[in-house]
C-alpha cells in the first residue's frame, strides 16, 4: 500500500489587502510554487507566506481551519473562497492548536517568503510576537505632515496613521512603492517594504522607527 505523501496548508497575506486578510489554503506541493501561481493580474502584488503547516492530513487540517475561523464568527470574505478577515497570528493560533491532536504536523513561520530557521526546534518553528506592520505614529509623525518617496522625490501627504495621499487617491505605504517605483529599481519579486523608500526630515522611516525602538528597549 502506497503511504500518502504530506502536503501544506498554508496562510498567505498581500501588502495590497487589508492587514486583517489572509488567504488560507492547500497544497500537494511546497507553497512558495503554489504562491507563485497566484500571483497574477488579479492581484496587484505578490503573495506572501505568513505560515504553513505540514501533515499527510493536509486536506482535513484545511477544512478544520476554514471550519473553526467560521465558527467564530462570519469571516469569510466571500463563502465560496479562501479568503479571510482574521489577522495572520489568529489564524497561526488555530494551526498551533490544531497541530497538538496530529502526530506529523510541522508548522513553519516566513519572512519575507523564506523559511524561519531555529536550530532548537527542527520541526516546529515559532515566532510567538510578529513585528507590527509600520505606523507613522512610531516615528512620531503627524497625519496631515508630508514624507518623500525618495526612488522618485515624489513628496506625500500622511492621510491616516498607515496611509498617504498622492493626488487625491489614498494608498498604504507598499502598494504604492509597487506602483510608483521606476522600472529600473524594481526588484524581482514585486514585494516591497514601504518604510524603506520614504523619508521624514531626510531620514528613512525604517530608520526612524529602528531608533525609536531602539529606545523603548
Amino acid at each position: 500500500m502506497k503511504t500518502k505523501e504530506p502536503g501544506y496548508v498554508y496562510i498567505l497575506t498581500n501588502p495590497s489587502f487589508r492587514e486583517d486578510w489572509v488567504k488560507i489554503g492547500k497544497s500537494s506541493r511546497p507553497v512558495d510554487v503554489r504562491s507563485k501561481e497566484l500571483d497574477n493580474t488579479a492581484v496587484p502584488l505578490p503573495f506572501e507566506i505568513f505560515a504553513t503547516i505540514k501533515t499527510i492530513k493536509y486536506n482535513e487540517v484545511e477544512k478544520l481551519v476554514h471550519k473553526t475561523i467560521d465558527r467564530l464568527t462570519d469571516l469569510r470574505i466571500r463563502q465560496n473562497r479562501e479568503f479571510f478577515n482574521v489577522a495572520p497570528q489568529l489564524a497561526l493560533d488555530i494551526f498551533r492548536d490544531i497541530a497538538l491532536t496530529i502526530d506529523d504536523a510541522e508548522i513553519t513561520l516566513y519572512e519575507d517568503n523564506k523559511p524561519i530557521v531555529d536550530n532548537k526546534q527542527e520541526k516546529q518553528t515559532k515566532r510567538e510576537v510578529k513585528r507590527p506592520r509600520f505606523k507613522f505614529s512610531m516615528c512620531g509623525i503627524k497625519i496631515g505632515e508630508h514624507v518623500v518617496f525618495d526612488p522618485t522625490g515624489i513628496i506625500v501627504k500622511v492621510a491616516s496613521d498607515d496611509s498617504i495621499e498622492y493626488e487625491g487617491r489614498i494608498y498604504k505605504l507598499s502598494p504604492f512603492v509597487g506602483t510608483f517605483m521606476p522600472e529600473e529599481h524594481r526588484n524581482n519579486s514585486g514585494a516591497y517594504q514601504g518604510a524603506k523608500y520614504f523619508s521624514y526630515n531626510g531620514k528613512v522611516l525604517a530608520m526612524l522607527r529602528k531608533e525609536k525602538e531602539d529606545l523603548i528597549k
